[in-house]
């Protein structure tokens, strides 16, 4: 499968589920203690001096903005990102105060060197850990000197096919990338590792689960 024909599919399967995944999901971010701690100190670090004081952050494949909510919850000045219009839509009408927009975090509509943060949670699973690169690349781009990176993935080393998830059939495949080959892609970019988590699965999950820190020189 191309690049091309890989968002095509993404982006249709979360179209086609965008509705009943905001449902199913709810508003309250479900994540458990360990997750939300390592938010929090993204945010605490994001709005500190060195991490650019207040500058924006950008949630990539915010989905319906349960995540993006949280981080402006804990004083981040955070606008969302994603690759489907329908969940774009479920966003904006769940939290019009809140800034959406349709995108790629391969090519985003942010100039260089502006942001304070860039997360992705659990956005990157259905990029080919090959196809990394130049992911990691957009993200040092758009940020400040000083800004962070928190990534959050499966850390596996599998690779899972969905054809069916919240009711519809999608067409998406879902990719664990072990921790240290997420760091080494991350200092390939230009982003150190701060620091790392790796829990557990919990309740649906069916593998361990990573979040990266990193911060751009």
């Amino acid at each position: 499968m191309t690049e091309t024909s890989r968002l095509t599919a993404v982006r249709a399967s979360y179209d086609a589920v965008a509705a009943d995944y905001a449902r199913l999901l709810g508003t309250a971010l479900a994540e458990g203690p360990l997750d939300r701690a390592m938010l929090a100190a993204f945010a605490e670090y994001v709005r500190g001096e060195e991490g650019g004081g207040g500058r924006a952050v950008a949630d990539l494949g915010c989905g319906p903005g349960r995540v993006t909510a949280h981080l402006d919850a804990l004083g981040v000045r955070t606008f969302g990102v994603d690759l489907s219009p329908a969940m774009v839509a479920v966003a904006r009408r769940t939290y019009p105060g809140l800034r959406f927009e349709v995108g790629s975090m391969t090519a985003l509509d942010v100039a260089d060197g502006v942001l304070g943060g860039v997360l992705a949670w659990y956005s990157t699973v259905h990029t080919p850990p090959s196809e990394l690169p130049p992911v990691f690349a957009e993200f040092a781009r758009v940020l400040a000197p000083g800004g962070y990176a928190l990534v959050a993935f499966e850390a596996g080393d599998e690779q899972i096919r969905l054809e069916h998830a919240y009711g519809h059939p999608v067409d998406l495949d879902v990719y664990g990338t072990p921790p240290d080959r997420i760091a080494a892609l991350l200092a390939g970019a230009g982003l150190a590792e701060v620091a790392r988590l790796v829990r557990e699965p919990d309740g649906y999950e069916r593998s361990a689960q990573g979040l990266l820190l990193a911060r751009k020189a």
